[in-house]
This record gives C-alpha cells, sequence and structure tokens, in this order.
C-alpha cells in the first residue's frame, strides 16, 4: 500500500492544501456551457430512468437483503425522478398541484 495512488491522494488532500484544490482539468465531465435549466433538468430524468432501471434489473437477480436493499435504491431513484419531474412542469403547473 506504501505506493498506492490512492494512498498518496489521500495524504496530499489532507496535509498538501495546495495540492487539494481541483483544477479545471481534474474533473470527471463537464457540464456544457450555457445549457437551460430545462434541458439539465430533462438530461437529469433521463439519468435517473437509467439507474432506476439498472437498479431494479440488479434487484431481480439478488435474494433477501440485497434484494430489499436494491429496491430501496429504486424507490429513492424514483422520487429524486418525481421532483425533478415536477420541476419541470414549470410554476403555473405546480401552483395548481
Amino acid at each position: 500500500m506504501h505506493n498506492s495512488g490512492a494512498a498518496q491522494r489521500a495524504l496530499d488532500y489532507y496535509l498538501k492544501e495546495e495540492m487539494s484544490a481541483p483544477t479545471q482539468g481534474d474533473a470527471m465531465f463537464v457540464i456544457k456551457p450555457g445549457i437551460s435549466q430545462e434541458e439539465a433538468l430533462v438530461h437529469a430524468s433521463d439519468l435517473l430512468r437509467s439507474a432506476a432501471a439498472t437498479a431494479y434489473e440488479s434487484a431481480c437477480s439478488h435474494q433477501g437483503n440485497q434484494r430489499d436493499l436494491a429496491f430501496s435504491v429504486v424507490y429513492l431513484i424514483d422520487m429524486a425522478k418525481a421532483m425533478v419531474e415536477r420541476s419541470l412542469q414549470g410554476p403555473a403547473a405546480r401552483a395548481n398541484a
């Protein structure tokens, strides 16, 4: 472990303040500049739908506690997706609900 990259990053994070600040090139992915709120929410909804499908398939292939945990993830994703979809409806639709 003494040559572990993860261990070195952890030490850098806690001990070297200047090294712990992420730079622009360190991002795993970058959101398109100028993306509208609606476009971002639609994309988030699509990502949540994919995550729910993946969690559901995982739940179906397990039994017992593992199955229960996977279905809990499906439920949490569905709640988040409902919130995203609600925000896409606009202020007038939300006020009438």
